[in-house]
């Protein structure tokens, strides 16, 4: 039997990072894995709703052998075998984020032979997650930049708290991923945005807009922020602002809730996009955590610049010299923008 690897679920961030990062890896490797004190830091500890989806959802593709998959468990010991192309649901049953779901399984099933479809069920737009907008307008066009290219769609949008909605994956498998050497960002050629409502009068959206471009006035080039009315099964709002640049690229989102003006909503996401500007940072801090993984199965060596060192990207990097034999130096204090290096 081959010795599972061991991870602490303390480590870094201590959050459900931890928990999918552990399993994509595992998928990856085909080593077991074999995770203690599971979010033990986290005001609910353990495995919640989407955490068990995670874990299930990659015990489907892989006909892995799992103990500990329940909700409130802090250990969790995982064995895969070989992740195999499919069709696939995932309904998660609450308002957990289908995009997190999505991240655990997507690249074992990119790098698997054959074309697999997703259909993963429940929230699509909530908080502390990566939104659908912000997954399929830039995760997905720098997931192809590598060398992993699959098609995303919204059905229907599902806001916090009764989740609802589903999104849609094809992912044509067989996969090959090449490195990536981007430390500047170059001029800005792009800014495009999304005001969006579901179930609320469009006038909301119309504020937030406003807003936005009232803010925005004076950047060049100009931003242009498109009005859409979302399918969705609650109410709930959103703002996505997209920038392109010469070399990099940049996402922010912000979400509406109850008693939420429209304007802040628009000013939460223009804030963001300003602290990334005031940087050097090629793309911004949550994308560069995400392109920590693939790049790190690249045959080449690879550079990014990030608009800020955070906690995730140090836990990412932590997580997956555990399974891998590649080097990840990290330049930048915590907080400070930084520059990352990955050699195989």
């Amino acid at each position: 039997m081959v010795e599972p690897i061991r991870i602490d679920g303390t480590m870094g961030e201590g959050g459900g990072q931890v928990l999918r990062s552990s399993l994509t890896l595992s998928l990856l490797t085909g080593r077991p894995v074999q995770l203690h004190g599971i979010r033990a830091r986290r005001e609910r500890p353990g495995l919640g709703f989407q955490h068990c989806m995670a874990v299930q959802a990659a015990a489907r593709i892989a006909r892995a052998r799992v103990e500990g998959d329940r909700v409130g468990s802090r250990e969790l010991r995982f064995d895969p075998c070989t992740p195999m192309a499919g069709d696939y649901h995932f309904d998660i049953g609450t308002a957990g984020s289908t995009g997190l779901v999505l991240q655990t399984v997507l690249l074992p099933l990119a790098l698997a032979p054959g074309a697999s479809r997703l259909r993963i069920s429940g929230g699509t737009h909530v908080p502390l997650s990566p939104c659908f907008h912000y997954l399929d307008w830039h995760w997905r066009d720098m997931l192809a930049r590598l060398g992993i290219p699959f098609d995303l769609h919204l059905t229907r949008a599902g806001f916090y708290p009764p989740g609802g909605g589903e999104l849609q994956a094809a992912i044509p498998g067989g996969a090959r991923i090449q490195g990536l050497d981007l430390q500047r960002r170059g001029r800005l050629l792009e800014l495009r945005g999304l005001s969006a409502v579901a179930s609320l009068p469009l006038e909301i959206a119309e504020r937030q807009r406003s807003q936005a471009l009232r803010r925005l006035r004076g950047l060049d080039p100009q931003a242009g922020i498109e009005l859409e009315s979302l399918p969705a099964a609650s109410p709930g709002t959103l703002l996505v602002l997209f920038a392109r640049f010469e070399q990099g690229q940049a996402c922010f989102t912000a979400l509406g809730a109850r008693g939420k003006r429209a304007e802040r909503v628009a000013d939460e996401a223009v804030d963001e996009l300003f602290r990334f500007l005031a940087t050097e940072g090629a793309v911004d801090r949550w994308l560069a955590d995400q392109l920590l993984l693939p790049l790190a199965l690249a045959p080449g060596a690879s550079s990014l610049r990030t608009s800020e060192v955070t906690l995730h990207l140090l836990t990412q990097a932590e997580v997956i010299r555990a399974f891998l034999p590649v080097s990840i130096d990290i330049e930048g204090r915590l907080g400070d923008s930084g520059t990352v290096h990955i050699q195989p």
